[in-house]
């Protein structure tokens, strides 16, 4: 037979040409994959691309990062847009837009411009702009000219571009520069496959902002940034932005060498006779509450007497007179919601304490819608600069903190704490007047834990925290109706309390649980409970004043406590930690 495949020989391969052929494929991939390697690091990409801010007219850098918003104006005639400062350099500062004003507060200032006016106010007191504020496409912009007496900053503009560079007191700029012979590429990645963005000339300055594996983010003054090799820049000096001589900050009084001592003189209609008021150990402040909201235009009501200043006066206390939002929500919300009614309770506080001597304002503002947070926050960043210029002491109180919308919620803590002197910590009312079940008014381990979240939570510096205490308690009855219990209560004074103690025969029984004295009797089928307000548990809440070194105590209020709790008062606050 012939073998079919005998007049074909590509049908087959010889071996030795097969072998030639794998080899010359792997050389080629090889060589293939090897030119692919070499093209991406050793062949440099010569494409030439705008930076991203170049849609930008006047684009403003902050640390090697450019704002989304340009700046307008030239010179001294130069403006920020509103929410670059508001990132940038102020937080709290406020656009209006009911007024169409932007207003700052800083601890001793209050400015408030309005858009298109040069007039201005500065602590209420006429203020000249050379340039206004100004509003183009919905962007608000702030002349530079008021933003540099009240903020310490640099702002360096480029001649070249139009780039503004923003530098803050306190930061630290390390700069480079171009070698001596060198010329390089500023690209847009740490690397040459990225395109260029710009040409570095030998011996040009850069601020250098970071590194990235060999390469270096760099910024031109021009405002360009890119990425340079290391290789190709020396490291040059390190600029520090100082700070400059800033006015000396207000301090606030608190005694000699001892803590705050406060309790709150409760006038409703008429001031208490003083003939009748005993002596209190130790007292040094006492807060008469005088002054309340009386409408939402932000009038207030006065309820201030001489004859109580003279006597307090007589008796060396510091009068902080208390400022309260009468627990009304809806007022609230209209008296804290422009500039024109906040200022107006401020102006009308600042003339009820020059005519009556005052030594402090404290607020106090309860049931306040959540929505009023911010708007709570700003009127007490308004109001303190210019107490402050009085030297008046800015204190608020402030309950507990919980999940309740209209009694806790609504204070940010944090922020006010940021700008008053004190703040009052209500530790009281853990069982309310028309709670669902009986119980202490503040236990001992509720109200610890309420002084550790505002410490710890809060970040609320000891020394401003002020840890309020009742002079009060409730008698509770638990009756059996239908098959379920109801509970009711009425406030007692502590001297009620021991008359009750007395008349009914009662032996006092300390609670390890609320860390009080406890009684309870019979009233046909009615239980009644008191836990106890008295001495003992005076006692164990000043140990917390002390644990927790807090600026002092304050009490609710004058007149239901004993004679003998002043004492007990004051030897804790005479004994050393």
């Amino acid at each position: 037979m012939v073998d079919g495949n005998a007049n074909h020989p590509n049908k087959r391969l010889n071996p030795a040409l097969r072998l030639f052929l794998i080899f010359l494929g792997l050389f080629l991939f090889v060589g293939g994959f090897a030119a692919v390697i070499f093209w991406k690091d050793f062949v440099p990409n010569k494409e030439h691309v705008d930076p991203d801010f170049r849609k930008l007219s006047k684009p403003v850098f902050y640390k090697g990062s450019f704002f989304p918003e340009s700046a307008i104006g030239e010179k001294e005639g130069l403006k920020l847009p509103l929410s670059l400062v508001q990132e940038w350099l102020d937080p709290s500062i406020l656009y209006e837009q009911s007024s169409d004003s932007v207003i700052i507060t800083t601890k001793d200032k209050v400015l408030r411009f309005k858009t298109s006016q040069l007039s201005a106010f500065m602590n209420e007191k006429p203020y000249t702009l050379q340039f206004p504020v100004e509003k183009k496409d919905d962007i608000v912009y702030v002349p530079i000219e008021p933003l540099r007496q009240l903020y310490q900053f640099e702002l360096r503009v480029s001649d070249q571009t139009g780039a503004v560079i923003l530098v803050k007191k306190g930061d630290h700029l390390q700069w480079g520069r171009m070698a001596k012979e060198k010329e390089a590429a500023l690209r847009s990645g740490a690397s040459i496959r990225y395109p260029i963005v710009s040409q570095l000339v030998s011996g040009e300055k850069l601020m250098i902002w970071g590194e990235d594996a060999g390469w270096y983010k760099v910024q031109q003054s021009s405002g360009y940034i890119g990425y340079v090799s290391k290789a190709d820049v020396v490291l040059d000096h390190e600029e520090s932005i100082p700070e400059q001589v800033t006015p000396e900050p207000f301090i606030p009084w608190k005694p000699m060498g001892g803590k705050i001592n406060l309790t709150w003189e409760q006038v409703s209609t008429k001031n208490p006779d003083t003939a009748k008021i005993p002596a209190m150990p130790s007292l040094n402040v006492i807060s008469p509450t005088w002054f309340s909201l009386a409408d939402g235009d932000g009038n207030l009501t006065n309820l201030a007497d001489p004859v109580y200043m003279k006597w307090t006066q007589e008796r060396g206390y510091q009068v902080w007179a208390l400022f309260s939002n009468g627990f009304e929500p809806k007022r609230t919300t209209a008296a804290l919601s422009t500039y024109d009614r906040r200022m107006k309770m401020t102006k009308q506080l600042i003339g009820f304490a020059q005519m009556y001597k005052l030594k402090g304002i404290n607020i106090d503002f309860e049931n306040v819608a959540t929505s009023d947070k911010e708007n709570l926050v700003q009127f007490v960043r308004e109001m303190t600069p210019l107490l402050h210029e009085q030297g008046l002491v800015v204190s608020i109180d402030v309950t507990p903190k919980s999940n309740s919308e209209m009694w806790s919620l609504f204070y940010d803590r944090p922020a006010l704490a940021q700008t008053v002197d004190y703040m009052m910590l209500m530790a009281y009312d853990e069982h309310w007047a028309t709670s669902p079940d009986s119980g202490s008014v503040g236990s001992l381990p509720w109200v610890e834990k309420s002084i550790t979240r505002l410490l710890d939570e809060d970040h609320i510096p000891p020394s401003k925290l002020v840890l309020s205490i009742p002079f009060y308690t409730r008698l509770w009855t638990e009756e059996l109706k239908d098959g379920k219990t109801v509970v009711t209560s009425k406030a007692l004074g502590m001297e009620s309390a021991q008359t009750i103690i007395k008349d009914k025969k009662l032996t006092p029984v300390l609670n390890a649980e609320t860390g009080q004295n406890y009684v309870e009797y019979k009233e046909g089928t009615k239980l009644m409970r008191i836990w106890l307000e008295d001495e003992t548990s005076v006692q164990a809440r000043m140990e917390l004043v002390k644990k927790y070194d807090l600026a002092g105590v304050a009490s609710w209020r004058r007149g239901f406590e004993t004679t003998s709790i002043w004492n007990a008062i004051s030897n804790s606050l005479q004994k050393r930690p």
